[in-house]
């Protein structure tokens, strides 16, 4: 489980075809810091492993490599990194750790883009206090979505500012703007959406009442 709280910057030094899947090499002195082989590690929002021995994590300091399946690349935006490309990371959450964002599984649900940025406020240097982006919502995920919810987008807990049909708004501090990948983020880019997994609890158990009673006993 992760907090949604990205911890650094990364950046994707290669990547390397094996057939359908890949493996990418990525850059993150922080959360590579203690990390083992087998830990799980946050890239965007995709929840992946290290397969790093612990031989090769004490030589290469600061890098780690993990393995994406096909399934992965074609669900989520990690199928779009290239060398170079900068993303968000953050280790798994240690048991009995302050939970600053909200729990998210690090399991991509749906792909959206960006679709708009408006600046806030000023501040005295001619910079946005705040921003206001706006995302494309596939429909398969809509009805998860509600104001004021949680919502991650790319790794980073968001609190959603207008829940559309189609679309959703979030409003980013600077400091939101300047530690993640949502600061640079171009009309069009894709983003990881990862809806709160409670939600997806509440319907699957309000489902199960409205189902005849032979198939909700299977379904228990």
């Amino acid at each position: 489980m992760f907090t949604g709280i990205i911890e650094e910057l990364g950046e994707v030094i290669s990547i390397e075809e094996i057939g359908e899947s890949s493996r990418i090499r990525l850059r993150g002195p922080v959360v590579c810091s203690g990390a083992r082989h087998g830990d799980s590690i946050a890239v965007n929002g995709v929840c992946l492993t290290v397969v790093d021995t612990p031989e090769q994590l004490a030589a290469e300091t600061g890098e780690f490599s993990a393995d994406v399946m096909a399934e992965t690349l074609q669900r989520s935006s990690l199928g779009a990194l290239k060398p170079g490309s900068r993303v968000n990371l953050e280790r798994a959450m240690a048991l009995g750790a302050r939970l600053g964002g909200h729990l998210v599984q690090g399991h991509v649900d749906a792909t959206g883009s960006l679709l708009s940025r408006e600046p806030g406020d000023l501040d005295s240097e001619g910079l946005p206090r705040w921003e206001v982006l706006r995302f494309s919502l596939p429909q398969s995920i809509t009805r998860y979505l509600v104001e004021k919810g949680s919502i991650t987008v790319d790794g980073v807990s968001l609190t959603v500012v207008e829940a559309a049909i189609d679309s959703f708004t979030v409003s980013l501090i600077p400091a939101t703007l300047a530690l993640t990948t949502l600061g640079t983020k171009g009309i069009g880019d894709p983003v990881n959406l990862e809806v709160d997994v409670l939600a997806k609890y509440v319907e699957r158990l309000l489902d199960t009442r409205t189902l005849p009673a032979t198939l909700a006993k299977d379904a228990s």
